[in-house]
């Protein structure tokens, strides 16, 4: 299955955008003998648009441009379950099991997501209830994803 990461706004270089690279980097070389291959990171810029509403309608536009029929879709939103890692871990070998070929973890602009997504989303999770900065939700992902793998494949990087 391949996994894509989509997020509004750009992450410039810098020590976040580094340590992105270095989690998705692991996940790439380690999650393809589990059937679970980094694809992409898809950036799009922020809406414009004058109200909430329409910039959080726009940003879906964008991100629907880039699922691909049959991908399974994961928001990151406040309002979302709180799986532990072992939990994250199996939802995703569930998707690659059944037979998914692609999977977007989707990160929404400042606004949050369309309420539109969350109809068409297979899950929508949270990284605990506080708020935070996209740069580090992007990190946190990315690391998850890199924890995901270790956990499926039985190494001890992930401790509990």
């Amino acid at each position: 299955m391949r996994v894509s990461l989509f997020a509004v706004g750009r992450l410039k270089s810098g020590p976040e955008s580094d340590l992105s690279a270095r989690y998705l980097d692991r996940f790439a070389k380690s999650g393809s003998a589990l059937g679970l291959d980094f694809a992409r990171v898809i950036e799009v810029a922020e809406s414009r648009a004058a109200t909430a509403e329409l910039r959080k309608r726009e940003e879906a536009a964008q991100l629907e441009r880039h699922l691909g029929g049959g991908a399974a879709l994961i928001l990151l939103d406040e309002r979302g379950k709180t799986p532990d890692s072992p939990g994250f871990a199996d939802l995703l070998a569930r998707f690659r099991d059944d037979g998914r070929r692609d999977l977007v973890i989707a990160i929404g602009g400042p606004d949050g997501l369309d309420p539109a997504l969350h109809a068409k989303a297979d899950a929508v999770i949270c990284f605990g209830r506080m708020t935070w900065p996209h740069q580090l939700v992007r990190i946190m992902a990315a690391e998850q994803l890199y924890r995901a793998v270790t956990i499926l494949a039985g190494h001890p990087y992930h401790r509990a």
